[in-house]
């Protein structure tokens, strides 16, 4: 399999540290067709996307994740989902001109939110933290220190072909002494920690990458450039694609919650209702008999339903 759209898990044996990378081919080109983004939202955006897929590698969920960050700045918005087979999905809004400048002056006063909607009876996780940092990966970075989850550092990158990152992890017992047994994941099995100092090393040598090579090298390439002088495992990639939730019959149910009179008034005033996705810019057409046929019931109410 190509390393294009795909992720790819490793240990570094001995350490207590694993981690992922990824690199996005035709699923951010996907998102970058559906809207003419400017440079410096098209960086942010696509980083967003690298950080998202690989968040959601980290956990173990039959639903969504969603990264969103928003403030009062000219970028102003930006979402990402990533989905439990690999569907991804992402979206910014902005207005007037949006400088290639730290995350302050982008977004301005600004929070991001995680959420992690496991698929359970709408089971969901939420954290909501201001965005700081310089950059995103430092923000998500600073996110997961100040949430006292397990230590994380993410690099990202991305330009108008390929976005991309690589996340390391600690695993849960490495920050204690050498000959400590910790669980990795489900595809690991254990890894026997005997190296103390192996977190720090491990940064120190991924704050080394470029941007040209995340972007431009395969996942065993890149990370032998990394960590040449360490043990470690690859796995199997695991694919990658864009996708979207939406539907004509899903854009049904946001007109059901508008209600009959008010829907009424909007074909009344407009010939029809049109529903475009804000994520892939498909557009829903609703006439007058296709309005009439959803309230036929007489029932106004409808589960709640969103595009993201």
């Amino acid at each position: 399999m190509s390393d294009r759209d795909a992720l790819h898990r490793f240990i570094i044996d001995d350490t207590g540290v694993r981690g992922e990378v990824v690199r996005l081919d035709a699923s951010w080109r996907e998102v970058l067709n559906r809207a003419d983004y400017p440079a410096a939202v098209r960086a942010v955006l696509g980083e967003a996307m690298a950080a998202t897929a690989l968040l959601a590698a980290t956990i173990k969920f039959d639903g969504r994740i969603i990264l969103q960050a928003s403030g009062d700045g000219p970028l102003h918005l930006l979402v990402v989902q990533a989905n439990a087979d690999g569907g991804l999905r992402a979206l910014a809004r902005w207005k007037d001109e949006v400088p290639n400048a730290p995350l302050a002056e982008i977004f301005g006063d600004a929070r991001m939110t995680i959420t992690v909607d496991t698929g359970r009876d709408g089971e969901q996780y939420q954290g909501v933290v201001e965005l700081r940092g310089d950059s995103l990966g430092g923000a998500i970075g600073g996110y997961f220190a100040r949430s006292e989850q397990l230590p994380t550092r993410l690099w990202l990158a991305a330009d108008d072909q390929f976005a991309a990152g690589l996340l390391l992890q600690r695993l849960p017992g490495a920050a204690c002494d050498a000959d400590v047994d910790a669980d990795a994941d489900a595809d690991a099995g254990t890894v026997r920690i005997t190296d103390a100092d192996a977190w720090d090393r491990s940064c120190v040598l991924a704050d080394t990458v470029a941007d040209d090579e995340l972007l431009g090298l395969g996942a065993e390439e890149l990370l032998r450039r990394l960590f040449h002088q360490e043990r470690l495992r690859l796995f199997e990639p695991e694919p990658l694609h864009f996708s979207c939730a939406c539907s004509h019959e899903r854009s049904a149910g946001l007109i059901r919650q508008l209600g009959e009179i008010e829907a009424r008034d909007i074909l009344a005033e407009q010939g029809d209702i049109s529903i475009t996705c804000e994520f892939c810019s498909a557009r829903y057409r609703f006439d007058a008999v296709d309005v009439a046929r959803l309230f036929a019931d007489g029932s106004s109410d409808a589960p709640h339903d969103t595009l993201h």
